[in-house]
């Protein structure tokens, strides 16, 4: 990679970090569907990825984490401390898995996003909408890498003080993690496709690719 191209990358990278932090910290961040929020936070890490490559996809995902992190500490609800460790809502506190769950999955959705288009771009070799095909996908795989790792490290980790936080429940807990999964996290997945193909093609027509 010249010069010139690293500079460029760098550049958009920026960009990048900046729509993250404008998303994490405004309604922008948040697309009402009627019956939920849809997240679109980690939008802008899945099409970081794919046009930069995995590593600033892995970069993307850590500035997703942290925002994650600052706005648990600083702006805690009910179930904050699953996401961070420096804080305690009432009799239930956060520890080192708190990091884990608010900075791996995080971590992983670009990385996972710029896999899965490369995998499907060369499985469907000669269709003609491939690349869209390829963008959908990824955009489904990074916001469901995302959804299913965090929910599901929440019941490992703290099943049990999630459930009582969130619910008041001490049994069932993990068909409230499937109905989170279900309803916020499909829908989630499938606007992240949507917006994934319709801001990447655009993208890549502006940078020439």
């Amino acid at each position: 990679m010249n010069i010139e191209n690293k500079t460029s990358n760098l550049v958009l990278a920026a960009v990048f970090v900046a729509i993250i932090i404008i998303l994490a910290f405004t309604p922008l961040g948040y697309i009402p569907l009627g019956f939920m929020n849809a997240t679109t936070i980690h939008v802008p890490v899945i099409i970081g990825a794919i046009v930069l490559g995995p590593k600033y996809g892995g970069f993307l995902g850590m500035v997703f984490g942290l925002t994650s992190l600052w706005k648990s500490t600083y702006m805690p609800n009910l179930t904050s401390f699953v996401f961070s460790p420096f804080i305690k809502v009432g009799e239930y506190g956060g520890n080192f898995w708190s990091l884990v769950i608010c900075m791996v999955p995080r971590i992983l959705i670009g990385i996972v996003a710029y896999y899965v288009f490369r995998a499907v771009l060369k499985a469907c070799s000669g269709k003609k909408a491939k690349r869209t095909i390829a963008l959908a996908a990824a955009g489904v795989a990074g916001s469901l890498t995302n959804t299913l790792l965090v929910m599901n490290l929440i019941y490992f980790f703290f099943g049990k003080e999630y459930g009582q936080a969130a619910k008041g429940l001490t049994e069932g807990i993990y068909s409230v993690i499937l109905g989170i999964i279900c309803i916020n996290g499909i829908p989630e997945a499938i606007v992240a496709g949507i917006l994934t193909v319709a801001v990447s093609q655009a993208l890549f027509k502006v940078m020439r690719r």
